[in-house]
């Protein structure tokens, strides 16, 4: 539409409820999805028009569109979606907008880049920075100057300098790298007998074009992922474009390489780690239908598609998936919304399934092809357990004498093992043994967990760091402080004791990120590494075919939280990691320490029988009204001074209206009370299937308008209950 006679309905990236009107001058063709920029108080802003209409006689008098961008409009699907997912978390529509515009640098066009080569003369001064500059170039590849530094370690000053000598010069790279199409036939896998089947099904699904959320149920190491990558095969010989979702960043990397060894190209990577440049290929590339493969992190859900027609979420059951800062929104769930408004498939794919997307195979919502059996070997893992009320680990250790004896055999016959515990750091509690104080955060009411390794106490709720106290704060008694409980950190520190000849890497995310985790994962599926501790980033996706070990630390630290799904976390925690053993040629096995072996979910991931645990698990959650039986939203009210606070919580629970099937409960003050210096109260409101619990909340926190400090937070589906 031209703006002889239109107005735009544009909306922005920002905290509004709905679009602005803009006039269209005359001239300037403007469609639904066109990104524009408008003028805003004294600035301008991109947005995107979400309608236009013609205009009618008004008094008011409407700023101009300044421009259009030259770029494929957002799509009308994603409009959609933005739209429902705004109405179903009760967030504005312009905060859901701004996780699609997440790459400014795409709307300024294609720039030229500079790499940097060696010149072949040498440096007027060679110190040991410049030599290993000079190193890495004399390779003869070009390099950016950042990528140049990150490789040799050293300052963009280095490379400045070397180029100021003559040892460096500029060449000019395009501005951006295309994407390669994918080659379907580069590098199919030898299916077996279940694969093939249920490859099969799957293709069938994507024939049709039509929404069917299909779930992937099998076994670790039964071969899921090359089933989906037929999926992916189907979907882009018919011409669309696929999304596969991973839960966590240190996944991306290895599947990155899986995808390319498939489809004969490097897909594109899409998460929070990519650098400016590189997101705004990626960004321009979904938008224009040339990126065709896309991995990534759940943000990458809001790319704007040209023509996404498939999307598979790895790991579906994995709570890192749930996002809760900024807009919360669950991206599995988000991802069968998007397949539903564009009429295409979803695969959800795991080995411990989420009992939401169980009872929703139950109820024929979803279908389903199952892997039983791993590929190449059917043998899945034994597992046993250790009582540690009769094990009597020594003094102040954390690994008991069976587990430390089945590490040793395990070591001396030349295979890797693995400890696992899902804590990071050193120690999560540092007491004062002549006053009894306790180390806590300033800003939280959380305590502090020391890193011993980085010599800091850390937050985990607000990243608060400091250095480790000689005395205590408290009663100013030097050598008192002790550490409580065990991390990863502590827990190294004692198999280096045990075991000094092992060669040892630590999985953790705050460790290592980036190449350096990369690295330490390379190093433990090349064997270089025979002993890994790791937290839960071991129990995702990882193929380690020299291990043959798991020996789980703690077993019973989610099992008493105040969290419905605390129980279904551990059992897929436990299942998966314990899955990790046995991939390669030999058998494996996984021992799990615990104090509670007669709890149900310990029997029964001894006996291998999910199907019992589970049904008794769905059971007590559809007595309770739980979820997927039931229905729950959080509304946090926060704010810097604690009776201000709490005297608001109280009379807005006063003001919550009655309704049919919807329970409020609360407020009471957050299991952690103070977050980032601010004081925080909850509800935790409860409803039925059926009842309409996004009305109930605009009915009763709608006309809520906090001031001062205050702020409401309102999470539908909340998955942290801290």
């Amino acid at each position: 539409m031209t703006g002889d006679s239109a107005i735009a309905e544009v909306l922005l990236p920002l905290a509004l409820e709905g679009p602005y009107s803009y006039r269209v001058p005359p001239g300037l063709w403007l469609e639904p999805g066109s990104y524009v920029a408008v003028p805003l108080g004294p600035r301008q802003v991109i947005g995107v028009v979400w309608g236009l209409a013609p205009r009618a006689a008004t008094e008011k008098t409407l700023r101009d569109v300044a421009a259009v961008f030259d770029m494929p409009p957002l799509s009308e699907t994603h409009r959609k979606f933005v739209d429902w997912l705004a109405a179903y978390y009760l967030e504005p529509p312009g905060n859901v907008l701004r996780m699609v515009l997440r790459a400014p640098g795409a709307f300024e066009g294609p720039r030229e880049q500079l790499a940097w080569r060696a010149t072949g003369e040498p440096p007027k001064r060679l110190t040991p920075q410049r030599a290993r500059v000079m190193e890495i170039a004399a390779q003869g590849f070009a390099m950016r100057a950042g990528e140049l530094a990150e490789a040799a370690g050293v300052g963009i000053s280095v490379i400045k300098a070397l180029a100021r000598d003559g040892a460096l010069e500029a060449v000019a790279l395009p501005a951006m790298r295309p994407f390669a199409a994918p080659d379907l036939l580069a590098g199919g896998y030898a299916l077996n007998k279940d694969q093939q089947a249920a490859a099969e099904a799957l293709r069938a699904v994507i024939a049709q074009r039509q929404h069917k959320v299909m779930l992937i149920d099998g076994v670790t190491g039964s071969g899921k992922t090359e089933v989906y990558f037929e999926a992916m095969a189907a979907t882009l010989a018919a011409g669309g474009q696929a999304l596969l979702l991973l839960p966590e960043i240190a996944l991306t990397q290895p599947f990155l390489a899986r995808v390319e060894r498939r489809f004969g190209v490097e897909p594109a990577a899409w998460h929070s780690d990519l650098r400016p440049r590189e997101r705004e290929r990626v960004w321009r590339g979904v938008a224009d239908g040339s990126a065709r493969i896309v991995v990534g992190a759940r943000s990458a859900l809001f790319l704007p598609w040209k023509s996404l027609k498939l999307i598979v979420v790895d790991e579906e059951h994995d709570a890192a998936y749930k996002q809760d800062d900024g807009v919360p929104y669950h991206a599995r769930d988000m991802a069968v919304l998007y397949g539903s408004i564009g009429r295409f498939p979803v695969v959800l794919s795991s080995a411990t399934p989420s009992l939401e997307t169980l009872v929703n195979v139950d109820r024929g919502r979803y279908g389903v092809v199952r892997l039983k059996d791993r590929h190449g070997r059917p043998e899945l893992p034994e597992i046993g357990l250790i009582d540690m009320k009769r094990a009597n680990p020594e003094s102040s250790a954390w690994i008991s004498p069976p587990l430390a004896a089945a590490v040793r055999e395990t070591l001396a016959n030349g295979d890797q093992a693995l400890l696992f515990l899902n804590r990071r750091g050193y120690a999560p509690l540092t007491l004062c043994r002549a006053c009894g104080h306790r180390l806590e955060c300033p800003q939280c009411a959380a305590a502090l967990v020391e890193h011993r390794f980085r010599r800091q106490l850390m937050c985990h709720h607000c990243g608060h760091l400091e250095a480790m106290p000689r005395a205590c704060p408290a009663c100013h008694t030097e050598g008192r402080l002790v550490p409580v409980g065990p991390g990863v950190e502590r827990l190294a520190e004692e198999a280096m004791e045990r075991f000094p000849d092992a060669r040892l890497a630590i999985l953790s995310s705050d460790l290592a990120r980036g190449s350096l985790l990369r690295d330490a994962i390379r190093g433990v599926e090349e064997g270089e590494t025979n002993l890994v501790i790791g937290t839960q980033l071991v129990a995702k996706g990882h193929h380690f075919p020299h291990l043959t070990l798991v020996g789980v630390v703690d077993a019973d630290l989610a099992l008493e939280s105040a969290d419905p799904r605390g129980a279904e976390r551990t059992w897929a925690m436990l299942a998966q990691v314990a899955g990790r053993a046995g991939r390669g040629q030999k058998p494996g096995r996984a021992l799990v320490q615990t104090y509670l072996p007669d709890h149900p979910l310990m029997r029964a991931l001894k006996s291998g029988d999910r199907e019992s645990y589970l049904n008794q698990e769905k059971a007590i959650r559809e007595n309770a009204g739980l979820p997927p039986y039931g229905r729950l939203a959080a509304v946090i009210v926060s704010g810097a001074e604690g009776p201000e606070v709490e005297r608001f919580a109280r009379h807005l629970g006063l003001a919550a209206p009655l309704a049919d099937g919807i329970t409020v409960l609360g407020p009471a003050a957050a299991p952690i009370a103070m977050v980032r210096g601010r004081h925080r109260w909850r509800f935790l409101v409860k409803a039925r299937r059926e009842a309409n619990l996004q009305a109930f909340l605009r009915l009763w926190l709608g006309p809520v308008k906090p001031k001062g400090s205050l702020a409401l937070q309102i999470d539908v589906d909340p998955y942290s209950f801290l």
